[in-house]
């Protein structure tokens, strides 16, 4: 039991911050209960949010003793909150920024999984927040810290996250009340689930599995693993040849002399993404993964004698179609597009139940059509430009690290689907044809490398590529400038 807990005129301070629908209302309610049935004043006001991530969902409580006379508090005032409970690590994040955490006074636990914004998902790049900071942030602002992968928890014994919050919090010693007063609030429900999750967290909490800051960073993959993950999965996306051909081409980069292992690293990375593109086949292959019906019954929390129906909205276009045909009937197609002509079965989207006897074997029936993806359009296309950019490699890997790195990195803008992919491949074409071949013909990688550099970074900041097109004609401007120097020398 805190001190903080023990003096009864000094109200316990407590915030809950959780992501729509985990159950942040039912976490407030338990604690309110447990607060009551041990003697307590409570006081509790609540924020709900809209969704996941457009809204915040706060929560937040005053207990005191039976004695006090003082007034309530409706919202937290910043560094004078006891206990904040986090549902996930960037609710944590967002608390921390609003200085609700105090490294004098502030408990903190925090499920340290993520479950990631709009903004970070939409972003061109990668537009995750940085994890490492984040708990550096939470163990030095805060007077106690617990980061704990509660969902997994929760996950284990089929429950949900509040459960296993609520039995962080319970045996954090931050309360003002015995975890047995806790825990006998579930013990009077039916969900037997909600107990065990509850003591699960609080076992893992009590014993200090929860990892130092440290220790919390996860292990660097090393450039043997990533190779290893990425054959496995060239196999399964197309067959071992495939994969022995990825094996072929890093190592004509990674035999050569002096190449160091970021770029190793980099090209192995971007060659095996950009060798597993996504397209019809692969799509219908990814959404009937028996571990992704799976995840989504869990996210669901699917209980015994409970459906779920699982819809796909597809609708793929002209040029998506064509992709996955041979090349000649593919050229006719997209011939028929450009003179503005229509295909029929096309413009109108489908749905179609995935986990229907019908709907999966017609997806799956799609999948299978990967045994012809050599004889695609698309394969053809794909192939030929990553000859060329491993080539490309090949000649400026010895000559100029910087520029070497930043020429592996650049299928990076090679991503995504339909409207996205095209604005993708257009800037890389982009700066590949007005940047990559002038620097290898004029030999003067040096000078090009933070150009190249700074042109990825900009088709990723902006997909109208506003700021790609100044930096491609200010390259071209200077380029021109070198060549009439060179020749007025000569």
């Amino acid at each position: 039991m805190s001190e903080q807990g023990k003096a009864s005129e000094t109200p316990v301070r407590i915030l809950i911050t959780a992501l729509g629908g985990q159950g942040g209302g039912t976490l407030m309610n338990w604690l309110v209960s447990a607060a009551r049935a041990s003697g307590y004043r409570v006081q509790a006001t609540s924020v709900p949010g809209v969704a996941q991530r457009t809204g915040s969902t706060s929560y937040y409580l005053e207990v005191a003793g039976s004695n006090y006379e003082g007034v309530f508090n409706l919202v937290p005032m910043p560094a004078r909150v006891d206990v904040v409970v986090c549902s996930e690590l960037m609710e944590a994040a967002r608390v921390i920024e609003a200085g609700l955490v105090s490294p004098e006074l502030t408990t903190l636990i925090a499920s340290d999984h993520r479950v990631y914004s709009t903004a970070e998902k939409i972003d061109l790049a990668d537009g995750r927040f940085d994890v490492e900071s984040i708990a550096h942030a939470a163990h030095r602002l805060s007077r106690h810290c617990h980061l704990l992968d509660l969902q997994k928890v929760a996950g284990d014994h089929g429950t949900y996250i509040s459960a296993t919050l609520f039995g962080a919090v319970a045996a954090s010693g931050a309360l003002p009340w015995d975890i047995s007063a806790s825990r006998s609030v579930l013990a009077g429900g039916a969900q037997s689930a909600s107990i065990d999750g509850f003591d699960a967290a609080a076992a893992l909490l009590t014993k200090g599995d929860a990892p130092a800051e440290a220790d919390a960073q996860p292990a660097a993959t090393t450039l043997e693993q990533l190779i290893a993950y990425a054959t496995a999965e060239l196999i399964e996306y197309q067959d071992d040849a495939y994969a022995e051909l990825y094996h072929t081409r890093l190592s004509s980069i990674c035999t050569l002399d002096s190449v160091s292992g970021e770029i190793k690293e980099e090209v192995a990375r971007r060659l095996a993404n950009w060798m597993m593109y996504e397209d019809i086949p692969r799509v219908a292959d990814l959404k009937t993964r028996r571990e992704r019906y799976a995840q989504i019954k869990q996210e669901c929390g699917l209980q015994p004698g409970q459906t779920v129906r699982i819809t796909e909205y597809l609708k793929p276009r002209a040029e998506e179609i064509a992709d996955m045909l041979p090349v000649k009937m593919a050229q006719r197609i997209l011939r028929r597009v450009e003179s503005g002509k229509s295909l029929p079965l096309l413009g109108k989207g489908r749905r179609i139940p995935s986990n229907s006897a019908w709907g999966y074997w017609m997806l799956r029936g799609t999948a299978a059509m990967k045994k012809f993806r050599r004889r695609s359009y698309r394969f053809q296309q794909e192939q030929s430009e990553i000859e060329s950019w491993i080539t490309a490699l090949q000649t400026c890997v010895t000559g100029s690290e910087k520029f070497a790195l930043a020429l592996a990195s650049l299928p990076r803008l090679r991503k995504g689907y339909s409207d996205t992919l095209q604005r993708g491949v257009a800037a890389y074409d982009s700066i590949f044809q007005s940047m990559v071949t002038v620097a290898l013909k004029n030999k003067e990688f040096d000078a090009a490398a933070q150009v190249l550099q700074d042109s990825i970074k900009a088709a990723l900041a902006d997909d109208q590529h506003v700021k790609l097109t100044e930096s491609i004609v200010q390259f071209r401007s200077k380029a021109s400038l070198q060549m009439s120097s060179t020749l007025q020398e000569t």
